[in-house]
């Protein structure tokens, strides 16, 4: 979800480089952020918006300054229950994980491979998919990906689609 940054004044307030879409959902005063690597968690006491696509937090276990640059480096994680989806209007929007590991099908219904990663890139996302052919990468758009379903650990593509995994013959 982000990087603890230095320290921000005196009061124990961090800069934190953001990794998340939901800044304002997961760094909300209350929550609970786990540390990679660690079994410890910060609370959040106070949130603010930063310079430079930063947020100034303050953490419940940091009170001072002091405490504040021994967080510094730490990455945040958030405890997200495995079937929650992200926030907002998009009802097509889903988290990497939940997408990792889907069995993907072609137009026809036919297995064809499975997810293994989410690519961002700054126009659109791309789903890597591993196939007997070595692996694909197709455009996470709704007229080439038209049905995600999480339940059934499926992705199905559209016909158009289906050309992006064929091979062509060489010319």
């Amino acid at each position: 979800m982000g990087v603890v940054g230095r320290a921000h004044g005196l009061r124990g307030d961090v800069a934190v480089d953001l990794r998340t879409d939901e800044p304002e959902v997961r760094f909300a005063p209350g929550a609970v952020l786990g540390t990679e690597g660690s079994a410890s968690t910060l609370t959040v006491a106070a949130m603010r918006d930063g310079a430079a696509g930063r947020l100034v937090v303050r953490f419940v276990e940091a009170p001072d300054r002091t405490a504040a640059e021994g967080l510094r480096g730490r990455v945040l994680t958030a405890f997200v229950d495995a079937h929650e989806r992200p926030g907002g209007d998009d009802p097509e929007e889903y988290y990497d994980r939940q997408l990792r590991g889907l069995r993907v099908l072609d137009a026809a219904g036919t297995d064809v491979g499975s997810v293994t990663e989410v690519i961002h890139l700054p126009s659109q996302d791309l789903l890597a998919v591993a196939t007997e052919a070595g692996e694909r990468l197709v455009p996470f758009v709704a007229d080439l990906v038209p049905l995600v379903d999480l339940a059934a650990g499926t992705a199905q593509l559209s016909a158009a689609a289906d050309l992006l995994l064929a091979d062509l013959p060489e010319a």
